[in-house]
């Protein structure tokens, strides 16, 4: 060996050694969060040692939230210094959190920003954060479901949500921002919102003005279990990064996602984390320390369709494993956060800008609450934003369309510009006077079971949709559906259409459980992703539960959430030639397809790549 390679050597060696312990993921950033009460057990450097050696042995980490305060417990200066130094010396960012609850397990009982002596207290955790960190966060509760006489006193005349809307706003500049800043001129104070965002203005999430009090914001992405008690569909964890990131103007930070879930299977805590990666989030959070020391690692997480050949694998997970010298047998959580974010990062690097089907959320508006996150899971990929969209060829608007006054002028010019328009018939029950500007069409109270759809095919479930009414001959059935249909004596829209100008408004008919859109044939939901998706390079044939997200690099990502394999299609909205799968290499050859159940009776050559998706699994693919 020549003295010059051995100083080369040595040279690169010192190089490694310098590198800090802490993960070094390419494409976002990996955080744990730390609440107060394991903040305040820090103290004890046994405690902390020992513990953080269970999760780094298992997980690579960037970044490290402490949490300064939970349900009056205010962390002491000396452990917070103790623990700052600490996870510096590990090779970590060390960063702060607030959560602002009186007592979490009582209902989540929050601060009254009207009572004087709350105030102070709000105040002081704010400085006392700032003080030790120039950037903390504000965990999911920083709003008020206080009704107490003070609250009720100055409300006065004004809703509820007016009054917490406008005092929230008010506590957000006045109690934390204004505070900490003058404390510490550095410190960046960001908001992170829960995943429940349709409902924030009833308690003081303000998302229209929010965004602009604070320095940053975050986003809740846990889905859990979609049948509990928030009914949040897995579709959410992507849909709701993508929705914070165009309000905020690009300043979402990352997506937090918890434990919550994991005991459906371990895919159900995967795909949340996975999703969260995919919507191009800057930061993945893990919440937390106490959670990935705690889930111990459980054979009942497998789930029965995991054979080894699915996209996440437990077998995988709880293999004992390499870690520099030492061989490092998992033991919590913490193992399956690592190897879904590991491969996550490698797969977002691939990945451009993402893309999809825009659609209008005024602020504050309700009505069809998260509808796009059940569209999201019949594979239409959603885009929301809170400007009605310009320059697109098609707009997605629900009933929450209906909160700006001025929605109907805005459909008539995207119709005369000769762009499409697709609303829902939540908002046409909203708003039917103003629509019959356009097309003189009405919601009914009245309501129809149906199963069979003609020609697109039937389901085995009676469905409940309400009865769209419409003149003869003045608009159009695209999709029809029956009890029996064929062969029936009467029949109701699904999706409709009528022309205006040099463009055409659809109506979707949404059943009264949004559920049920799951169980639409897959004849209907072709149709419906072919007429919705003219902005867009693919759409997907298939069953429901199926994601698609698209991005602007011709990159495609297909997930399946079903617990069974399906059979899908990519089709081609102009050329397609092929597929070609960004992490096995494989080459999936676009073929000539007829459509017979094209626009307006159409027969179209149309190119499709087909392919079959594990349970629970995706695929990505570069597509020309």
């Amino acid at each position: 060996m020549t003295r010059s390679f051995s100083r080369i050597l040595l040279l690169a060696l010192a190089l490694l050694c310098a590198v800090p312990a802490g993960a070094r993921h390419k494409n976002f950033k990996v955080s744990v969060y730390v609440r107060a009460y394991e903040v305040d057990k820090m103290k004890d450097t046994e405690w902390l040692e020992s513990t953080w050696k269970t999760i780094s042995d298992q997980l690579d980490v960037d970044k490290i939230y402490l949490e300064t305060h939970r349900d009056m417990l205010l962390v002491d200066d000396a452990t917070l210094d103790k623990a700052k130094a600490f996870f510096k010396k590990q090779g970590l960012e060390v960063a702060g959190g607030i959560t602002y609850t009186i007592n979490e397990a009582n209902d989540f009982e929050t601060f009254s920003f009207s009572d004087p002596e709350d105030r102070a207290w709000v105040r002081r955790v704010a400085e006392h954060t700032a003080r030790h960190f120039d950037e903390f966060l504000l965990d999911d509760f920083f709003f008020t479901s206080s009704k107490k006489d003070v609250e009720i006193q100055a409300k006065g005349d004004r809703s509820w949500t007016q009054y917490r809307l406008e005092l929230m706003n008010e506590a957000g500049r006045n109690l934390v921002v204004g505070p900490a800043k003058a404390v510490n001129p550095k410190v960046k104070v960001i908001i992170k919102y829960p995943n429940w965002y349709d409902h924030f203005q009833g308690l003081g999430f303000n998302l229209e003005w929010g965004p602009k009090i604070f320095d940053g914001v975050w986003t809740g992405t846990e889905t859990r279990d979609p049948a509990g008690n928030q009914h949040l569909q897995n579709y959410l964890s992507y849909n709701i990064m993508r929705y914070f990131e165009n309000i905020s103007g690009g300043r979402n930070g990352g997506g937090w996602v918890d434990s919550g879930g994991i005991y459906n299977s371990m895919d159900r805590y995967a795909e949340q984390l996975f999703l969260t990666a995919i919507a191009k989030g800057r930061d993945v959070m893990l919440f937390d320390y106490r959670q990935l020391l705690s889930v111990q690692l459980n054979p009942m997480f497998k789930a029965p369709w995991q054979d080894g050949t699915t996209s996440w694998k437990y077998d995988e997970m709880t293999a004992p494993f390499k870690k520099g010298r030492e061989t490092v047998t998992p033991t919590t959580m913490a193992r399956i956060a690592d190897i879904v974010l590991r491969s996550a990062d490698e797969l977002a690097g691939k990945l451009g800008n993402p893309v999809g089907i825009q659609s209008f959320k005024a602020f504050h508006a309700t009505g069809e609450e998260f509808l796009q996150n059940y569209l999201g899971m019949i594979g239409l990929p959603m885009d929301m934003y809170s400007t009605f969209p310009q320059g697109r060829k098609m707009v997605l608007l629900t009933q929450q369309a209906a909160g700006d006054p001025d929605i109907v002028d805005k459909i008539e010019k995207q119709l005369m510009a000769g762009g499409d328009v697709v609303i829902t018939t939540g908002l046409l029950k909203a708003i039917p006077d103003k629509i019959a500007d356009i097309c003189e069409l009405r919601c009914s109270d009245l309501k129809a079971l149906v199963n069979d759809f003609g020609r697109y095919g039937r389901t085995d479930k009676d469905i409940l949709i309400p009865q769209l009414l419409y003149l003869t001959n003045d608009s159009w059935e695209v999709i029809s559906a029956g009890r029996p249909l064929t062969g029936g004596v009467s029949g109701w829209p699904i999706l409709h259409r009528a022309t205006y100008s040099k463009g055409t408004m659809y109506v979707l008919t949404i059943p009264d459980d949004f559920g049920n859109l799951y169980d639409y044939p897959a004849g209907v939901l072709n149709e419906i992703r072919r007429t919705l998706g003219k902005d867009l390079d693919l759409y997907l044939e298939g069953p429901s539960k199926v994601g698609v997200f698209l991005y602007d690099n011709r990159t495609v990502i297909v997930e399946n959430f079903n617990d069974t394999p399906v059979d899908v299609k990519l089709v081609g909205n102009g050329s397609l030639k092929a597929l070609t799968d960004l992490e096995s290499g494989e080459v999936l050859e676009a073929a000539a397809d007829a459509n017979p159940f094209g626009g307006r009776m159409r027969q179209e050559a149309v190119k499709k790549a087909a392919f079959t998706l594990k349970p629970h699994s995706y695929r990505a693919f570069r597509y020309e």
